[in-house]
């Protein structure tokens, strides 16, 4: 990274910082929140449960870019799909936004790419909400639908997804910015994943990049031609490996992931059409570059 882009970016991660949590634009206005029950762990949720209704939440965990401990790096992005009726996990806590840790004024040191979170932490969300559905007292109880569960992730993030999208209990599979390493190499220290992951995948999976500059691209793409078992879809916004998280509500990625998991979660025919038919939503909008198998 050179000192101008490095300069740019600690500016926008500044920007970012001090934009303030958001409800969302769905019908159930969203909340962030910790649970004692879940203490290391960051939830996003409809914030009136009761006003709800008869409308069961759907769950969604997800992976955190770079694998970090940062729950609140997407939280616009996890409020607004929140906002739609779902509960968002995802492992750590707020380390940036509002309620974050004063930042300690020190040097970072060049360290090797590595975890502070696992795959099993991404899965323990499914574990925490699918139990207190079960579980009397809980303001979740009966609330959840167990069969509306997706597992979704950021970079790195992704990967963890990948690694438990075996899961049974998983319905649907949303992978950002990511891929499995084409080359066979593991930079990621803690993270070990091969292609034959992908093998364990049994839902249809949308894989959501960045375009040509996205560092993800030639993994994710690759990813894409080697599934051939399961419905998938890549659709591709020029925007590089950050996506669109960092805008308003999650922008225009965040869109995408609303519809999908309407589309696969519940059902939506109309969420359905902006991926199914040759005139497809995504199919038309020039902003957008999208492939797909077994999806029509």
């Amino acid at each position: 990274m050179t000192p101008k882009a490095g300069m740019n970016m600690r500016s926008a991660n500044a920007a970012y910082d001090a934009m303030p949590d958001t409800k969302g634009t769905g019908p159930y206005a969203a909340v962030k929140l910790t649970d004692p029950r879940l203490p290391k762990h960051l939830i996003y949720r409809p914030a009136d449960l009761k006003g709800l209704g008869a409308q069961k939440l759907g769950v969604m965990v997800w992976g955190n870019g770079g694998c970090s401990d940062d729950a609140a790096s997407v939280r616009l992005h996890l409020s607004e799909i929140a906002s739609y009726g779902y509960i968002v996990i995802a492992p750590g806590r707020a380390l940036t936004g509002p309620g974050a840790p004063p930042k300690q004024n020190t040097q970072a040191s060049v360290a090797p790419l590595g975890i502070t979170t696992t795959s099993a932490q991404v899965s323990a969300g499914i574990d925490w909400a699918l139990a207190e559905n079960n579980r009397r007292g809980s303001a979740y109880y009966h609330r959840v639908d167990p069969k509306m569960v997706a597992v979704s992730g950021h970079s790195c993030g992704g990967l963890q997804a990948l690694q438990i999208s075996g899961d049974p209990r998983v319905r649907a599979v949303i992978i950002h910015n990511s891929g499995v390493f084409k080359d066979g190499t593991n930079p990621i220290k803690g993270l070990t994943i091969v292609k034959s992951a992908l093998l364990h995948l049994h839902t249809p999976v949308l894989y959501v990049m960045g375009g040509p500059s996205d560092i993800a691209w030639p993994n994710g793409n690759d990813d894409f031609d080697r599934i051939d078992h399961v419905p998938a879809a890549i659709a591709s916004l020029d925007v590089g490996h950050g996506g669109t998280f960092h805008e308003a509500n999650g922008g225009k990625v965040t869109q995408v992931d609303v519809a999908w998991l309407a589309w696969q979660l519940r059902g939506d025919g109309a969420a359905a059409h902006r991926f199914q038919g040759t005139d497809c939503g995504l199919c038309t909008d020039p902003a957008w570059t999208f492939r797909k198998k077994r999806i029509d």
